[in-house]
């Protein structure tokens, strides 16, 4: 392995188009956010040093020996996160980069393609939600953040715009400049030049970072690199785990899928587990699962040591692992597609890694066509439904739950043919991971507000009977649009009932499961006024109110708010309690469980 002699920004951007540099299979996927590439541009400028890259010579003629990706140009938080294959002819050697990935991709997004990342409180469904974007240099003045000197940022067209103190150059014009003289005929073109326009310390400015930013991609001898020649792919990854095991430049999980992908014979693992998490983050509403909870659940379904260390990943546990693949890809999609039916999504499923002991019990049952829907494997949809909501409630999977799986392995093997809620209760009840629930729980659970996913969690357990064939909502019994202080105020209420009233109308007591297409007739309707109009017969009215643990005597009114949330605060706390097995007078204790 040899240094080189380095080489200018607009090289590589070449030899990435024209696929002479690629990427191994090892590699992670692109990973950087904008803030980290404007970053590397002002460093870039500043003439500070980007650390040292690794190159990887492929003779032409071992070039069909591998796998090799293309870099990603246009990046797509969504729909585009993945690097596509290279289709690679044998006519000359290729370039694999070992070390520098997020350096080297974020250099072709910002000078080639754009960047697109979800805008914060849109839906993630929204087609408005994912505005793509451009690398911009602000040319009129330096940035106005403590940290950087140049102003660089992604911005839409129309962000980009002129005003005052910005004039954006589009970063990825300077790659179509093929002299310096192109740096003064763009400025006298853009009337940058013009000094009745800006003034002279604007222009020298704007002059003075644009021949910067030329000499920094054109002519400087940006990338300092290393070039390794050997050609076996063992070799190869060991000096890509020895650059990478540090922790700081690579995730843990990242370096494991890279070794799988090394040492998979039939499939290609990067491949195949990027396109399985997409598919299983489709099911439902949509989920937002990882690599890494896939990588768990190979290493717990395999029966192997659950920790994420080199030594589980050699090649003998990784040869089980591609052998066994479909079966537990299987049943991982099956225990997802069970989450799903009973209501979960990324929004309240809070610990993506309570799904992986459901996908050992069905693997290990070798339940995965039946447990969705099969009558005979109803009292364990139950049993799991439960579990899941108490594992998420107590947040039992928080923080680092790898001492749970070989618990759960365990309980499991020994419990074969039924899923083992009441042993897993026992088995934990006491301790640190219990599941278990007092009075003082209860209480807390009452006190759950709208749309956190505990709330979700809670509200399963009030309902054991529903029909999981339809999609349920958390809904407001009393409408939220009632509770303004103006609306308040015109039933007769006192500022301190209002306050009252307001405070309460998110919290548990105020909330039902409903489905989703009552919840949308339902709409800002008066609850009364929507029950009667739903439910005609007083009988059917009231077995409504039952199901959903309110007393059919009670005050539907909304000025006798504060009373309806008393009584139906009470009502669910008994609920919970004979639900949860909890004696009362017992604060202090776990709940005892049958």
């Amino acid at each position: 392995m040899a240094y080189q002699i380095p080489i200018t920004i607009k090289s590589a951007i070449d030899g990435i188009k024209k696929r002479h540099y690629v990427l191994p299979s090892i590699q992670r996927e692109f990973v950087w956010d904008t803030d980290q590439i404007e970053t590397l541009f002002d460093s870039l400028m500043r003439d500070y040093p980007i650390s040292t890259f690794l190159f990887w010579r492929v003779d032409k003629n071992k070039i069909k020996d591998f796998q090799f990706y293309e870099f990603l140009k246009n990046f797509h938080e969504k729909d585009c996160r993945h690097n596509r294959k290279a289709d690679l002819s044998n006519d000359e050697d290729v370039i694999a980069l070992l070390d520098g990935q997020q350096r080297m991709t974020s250099m072709y997004v910002a000078l080639t393609g754009t960047y697109a990342k979800k805008i914060p409180y849109y839906r993630w469904e929204s087609p408005h939600a994912f505005p793509a974007k451009k690398l911009y240099l602000n040319l009129l003045k330096p940035s106005e953040e403590l940290e950087v000197e140049y102003d660089f940022k992604f911005l839409t067209e129309e962000e980009a715009q002129p005003k005052e103190d910005f004039f954006w150059f589009e970063c990825s014009k300077i790659l179509e400049f093929q002299d310096i003289s192109k740096v003064m005929e763009y400025m006298m073109l853009a009337g940058l030049t013009d000094t009745s326009k800006y003034p002279q310390e604007r222009t020298t400015f704007a002059l003075r970072t644009l021949n910067e930013f030329f000499n920094v991609v054109h002519q400087k001898g940006t990338i300092s690199y290393y070039l390794e020649e050997g050609e076996e792919l063992d070799k190869v990854l060991q000096i890509f785990i020895r650059i990478n095991s540090g922790g700081t430049k690579l995730s843990y999980s990242d370096l494991l899928l890279s070794i799988a992908t090394a040492q998979w014979k039939e499939k290609d693992a990067r491949e195949v587990i990027h396109e399985f998490v997409d598919e299983i983050n489709n099911i439902g509403d949509g989920f937002a699962f990882n690599k890494d909870i896939v990588l768990k659940s190979c290493l717990v379904l395999a029966d192997f040591d659950v920790k994420f260390k080199v030594d589980n990943f050699t090649k003998e546990n990784m040869a089980v692992i591609e052998r066994n693949w479909e079966r537990t890809s299987h049943a991982m999609r099956s225990a997802i597609e069970l989450a799903a039916k009973f209501g979960y999504n990324r929004d309240n499923l809070a610990a993506t890694n309570a799904i992986i002991p459901i996908a050992y019990f069905i693997y290990k049952n070798e339940f995965e066509d039946s447990i969705l829907h099969s009558s005979a494997r109803e009292e364990d949809r139950k049993a799991i439904k439960e579990w899941l909501a108490r594992v998420l409630l107590k947040g039992t999977f928080g923080g680092q739950p790898d001492n749970i799986y070989p618990k759960m392995r365990e309980l499991i093997n020994t419990n074969l043919g039924k899923f083992p809620l009441q042993e897993t209760i026992a088995h934990y009840r006491g301790g640190r991971k219990s599941i278990s629930f007092s009075e003082d729980d209860i209480e807390s659970i009452l006190d759950l507000q709208y749309g956190k996913p505990k709330t979700y969690c809670a509200l399963t357990l009030l309902y054991p009977g529903l029909n999981y064939n339809f999609k349920y909502h958390q809904d407001h019994i009393h409408p939220q649009s009632f509770f303004n202080k103006k609306q308040l105020r015109s039933i007769g209420l006192s500022e301190e009932q209002c306050e009252a009233f307001i405070e309460s109308y998110n919290s548990l007591p105020n909330l039902q499961l409903l489905q989703a297409t009552q919840n949308i007739e339902k709409s800002d309707k008066p609850f009364s006024e929507w029950l009667e109009l739903s439910y005609p017969s007083q009988a059917d009215r009231n077995s409504f109110l039952m199901q959903h643990h309110i007393n059919t005597d009670e005050s539907l009114a909304l000025e006798d708010f504060m009373s309806f949330i008393a009584a139906r605060r009470k009502a669910l706390k008994t609920q919970f309690m004979n639900m949860l097995n909890v004696k009362p007078m017992q604060a202090d204790q776990e709940g005892a469980v049958a």
